[in-house]
């Protein structure tokens, strides 16, 4: 069965940096397009960056563009995200996802989510 597994989550100050990867199993994961997204208290679920299954093609969304880099290692069936220059609103639950080749902004499109880490930003 399909496996995301999040990890990376943590408290960091504002300006701070932090990094996620999202191990992933039951799938052929060099085959899929692959996101990252996030949700905090009392919020809906945002989109944050997405990629391409050949790691070449990258999207972010504007809230983050700039600051967070996604990435991925085909051979380690991982994903990853950093984050640098965190603001307090950063905080949120983030998730991997996957819905074959769709990376876009569209949360309806994913069909496997992972358990989600989550990450502090707080002075």
């Amino acid at each position: 069965q399909v496996q995301l597994v999040e990890s990376g989550g943590g408290l960091a100050q504002p300006g701070g940096s932090l990094g996620l990867s999202c191990a992933a199993s039951g799938f052929t994961f060099s085959s899929n397009a692959m996101s990252w997204a996030r949700q905090a208290p009392g919020k809906g679920l945002e989109w944050v960056s997405g990629i391409y299954s050949d790691g070449r093609t990258t999207f972010y969304a504007d809230s983050v563009k700039g600051r967070f880099t996604i990435s991925r290692d085909n051979a380690k069936n991982t994903l990853y995200l950093q984050m640098n220059s965190l603001k307090p609103e950063d905080s949120a639950l983030y998730y991997c996802a996957t819905g074959g080749n769709y990376a876009g902004p569209d949360v309806n499109e994913y069909t496997y989510w992972g358990q989600g880490t989550q990450v502090t930003v707080s002075s």
